[in-house]
């Protein structure tokens, strides 16, 4: 196990609106702001994703498997920004569903807000944890290195 202890700093509440990309609003807030750890929280609808639900194949690296969500509809997550090479990058698992329709799972590509997505980021201050590149699995892993 790797950790490191910090303590919250600002928090910061935002709304996307109809269409926002989910992925590129809170990764362009936490640039804007100068986030580099923090805890992130969503409640609001989703239009459409793409939703990684699980490990399609896990050696010799590591692929996705998605799955299609053609909303709208209702979604809650909990998720996590780290900096990497890249800077900001969020790490987010929802429950996205409509009707009777239900989907668990990291959405991604093109993730898009269905009216409006409320935002809660809690900042992480006084950690130096980032996502770092494992050429192992070949995805970004969080690297929680004590510091020297």
């Amino acid at each position: 196990m790797e950790y490191q202890c910090g303590r919250v700093g600002r928090v910061i509440v935002a709304r996307l609106f109809e269409g926002d990309d989910l992925y590129e609003s809170l990764e362009q807030l936490a640039r804007d702001e100068g986030i580099k750890a923090g805890a992130v929280l969503i409640t609001g609808g989703i239009r459409k994703a793409e939703v990684v639900v699980g490990p399609k194949q896990e050696k010799p690296k590591i692929v996705g498997n998605f799955k299609s969500f053609e909303g709208p509809g209702e979604t809650l997550g909990v998720g996590t920004i780290y900096d990497g090479d890249d800077g900001p990058t969020l790490h987010l698992h929802a429950a996205i569903g409509k009707g009777d329709e239900t989907v668990v799972g990291c959405p991604r590509g093109g993730a898009s807000t269905f009216l409006i997505l409320e935002v809660t980021i809690i900042e992480i201050e006084g950690v130096s944890a980032r996502r770092e590149w494992d050429e192992a699995t070949g995805v970004k892993l969080l690297r929680a290195r004590q510091k020297q």
